[in-house]
């Protein structure tokens, strides 16, 4: 879902990050409040009072949109869900879960609690701007505006979040209302990611109404990649609940290769081309002395060395450390290995005890494993 994102701060233990896509919407969102809406709701200022109050806007609805997601992430906590922290990205922001909600009433108040904080701050905000208009301030109708605005946008968020389209609130209140009807959260998490996936195909069809033949391309584009998102992201996210299902209880030790291709460290790098590389083309292998990891050795570290040398240079001497993001302990959960996988970008893990090597676990294999599981669960 995300592309780069870079971590701001730590708040009640959860890292808030922000993905770059929500630096370019926060932006057109300063741009769009300082342009257009304020210098037609309240004539008269500055440009630069106009640009102050989109910053201010731009900023209220950062912090808004934080406050809803922490307060999901805090209810998760409460229990006794891991949650990896909160990011910012161009469509609002998400609470990063590591696992899913253990019943359909974890569920129902996690879900809820977005929604409800978004209203509570919404109430927050049109109170500030009640006491804001009687009271004595520099510029008593920026102020007001800006309270005002922030008022309307908590409760817009409030409201978007409650539709009934998984995987927003009100989507994981319906798979909650029906989880706990069939007593089957794979199959309530279908349902609802149907029922989002025809809002985000709604929505799109909307958008190209709106652009085509009522003339707003404007709002008809930000319909129709709203409606992309949501049909994407209700797709997506039933996925990752059949793969956190499939690999729950699995450890590492179950699926790796217990007999991964090594190299030894005295064997030359011209026989590492010849009798590994160009047979296994891996971009990456394990090196090691008997049962020991000794290092790893990349093709980019074979191609730092001249060709000439290539027969007297041993794999030994290029060698380097392994990077903890390419190892992983056998008694780690799959799901794990499948989080580090991509983070760091890889399809192989080596599997090591201590400093031995016991094995190589592969995305390849995993995702193997995952569909004949999802084949026998769908016979049943």
């Amino acid at each position: 879902m995300f592309g780069k994102s870079f971590k701001l701060f730590t708040l009640f233990g959860f890292e808030i990050k922000v993905d770059l896509s929500w630096i370019v919407i926060a932006v057109l969102i300063a741009w769009t409040f300082a342009n257009g809406l304020f210098p037609a709701t309240v004539e008269g200022l500055t440009t630069a009072t106009y640009w102050w109050m989109g910053v201010a806007a731009a900023t209220g609805l950062f912090l808004s949109i934080i406050f809803h997601e922490l307060w999901h992430s805090l209810i998760a906590r409460r229990y006794g869900l891991q949650m990896k922290g909160i990011t910012l990205f161009i469509f609002g922001g998400v609470s990063e879960m590591t696992e899913e909600p253990k019943s359909a009433r974890v569920e129902f108040w996690m879900a809820l609690a977005g929604p409800l904080s978004s209203v509570i701050l919404a109430g927050v905000f049109y109170g500030a701007y009640g006491l804001a208009r009687g009271a004595i301030l520099p510029e008593p109708r920026a102020v007001t505006e800006v309270f005002r605005n922030l008022g309307y946008l908590n409760l817009l968020l409030a409201g978007f979040n409650i539709l009934p389209a998984f995987p927003l609130d009100g989507g994981r209140v319906l798979r909650a209302a029906i989880w706990a009807a069939n007593k089957n959260m794979l199959s309530a998490t279908r349902i609802a990611s149907l029922v989002g996936s025809a809002f985000g195909v709604l929505l799109i069809g909307g958008g190209i109404l709106l652009a085509l033949f009522l003339g707003n391309p404007i709002a008809g584009i930000w319909y129709a990649l709203i409606g992309w998102f949501l049909w994407t992201a209700a797709r997506s996210s039933y996925q990752q609940v059949l793969v956190r299902k499939g690999l729950e209880g699995i450890t590492v030790a179950k699926l790796m290769e217990a007999k991964p291709v090594t190299v030894p460290r005295a064997l030359s790098v011209e026989r590492l081309v010849d009798d590994y590389i160009y047979k296994h083309t891996f971009k990456m292998y394990p090196v090691v002395d008997g049962d020991r990891l000794a290092g790893c050795v990349t093709l980019q570290k074979v191609k730092d060395v001249p060709r000439t040398e290539w027969g007297v240079t041993t794999v030994g001497a290029i060698a380097a450390g392994c990077a903890p993001d390419n190892t992983i302990s056998p008694s780690a959960d799959a799901m794990e290995a499948l989080a580090q996988m991509s983070r760091g970008r890889v399809s192989r893990l080596m599997v090591v005890d201590g400093d031995r090597l016991v094995g190589i676990i592969t995305l390849k294999d995993m995702l193997e494993f995952l569909s004949v599981k999802l084949e026998l669960q769908d016979h049943k």
